[in-house]
């Protein structure tokens, strides 16, 4: 993936171009979109609120509250197809997730700008996985201290593992690709630990 004799930093992550195959990505984009109650949230930026660029929609255990960027989460319960993919997920990770957060990019006017996914209730080091279906788009990381950026094309079926400091020295975004016409539906399954209440 990475050159052995590069010594500029890298993201710790695993990557698994064609972990799904393509009839089983389609059939899996498909139930995703069919069974997820999707919204769109607004966020407050120095303009004003506005709408997320994105659909979204967070499914989990009970008590698997999430919130960022102002935004509290309480889960949906697992739609049967998020469910299938969680199972086969925690298997090829070694971890239980109990937490999905989907993004849905209705075309590539669609994005997500650079962020960590660092808050608390995810731990220091936090196992994300991240399971794209539908278009291909670019998934860009820059390191927070030398600007150094890597990307990859995550294509549907792809899974990406984002673990250890990858979250603490890198920062993330899917840019917006005017060309891209389709869809896609991205899964990040993540371990939240309950706030204290």
């Amino acid at each position: 993936m990475f050159d052995l004799f590069d010594d500029t930093p890298q993201p710790e992550v695993d990557w698994f171009p064609g972990w799904l195959a393509p009839d089983a990505a389609a059939a899996m984009f498909a139930r995703v979109v069919a069974e997820t109650a999707w919204q769109q949230d607004r966020i407050r930026t120095p303009a004003g609120w506005n709408p997320l660029p994105r659909l979204t929609a967070w499914q989990g255990d009970p008590d698997a509250v999430y919130v960022y960027s102002g935004i509290r989460n309480v889960p949906q319960p697992w739609s049967p197809a998020v469910a299938e993919l969680r199972d086969a997920v925690d298997a090829m990770c070694g971890v239980r997730f109990n937490s999905v957060l989907l993004n849905r990019y209705r075309s590539g006017a669609d994005g997500m700008g650079w962020h960590s996914d660092d808050e608390p209730e995810l731990g220091a080091e936090p196992v994300i996985a991240s399971v794209s279906l539908g278009a291909t788009r670019r998934f860009d990381f820059r390191h927070n201290a030398t600007g150094v950026t890597r990307s990859f094309q995550l294509t549907g079926g792809s899974l990406l593992v984002m673990r250890g400091q990858s979250q603490a020295q890198w920062r993330h975004r899917v840019p917006k690709e005017p060309k891209v016409g389709g869809e896609r539906v991205n899964l990040t399954f993540r371990i939240v630990t309950p706030r204290e209440r």
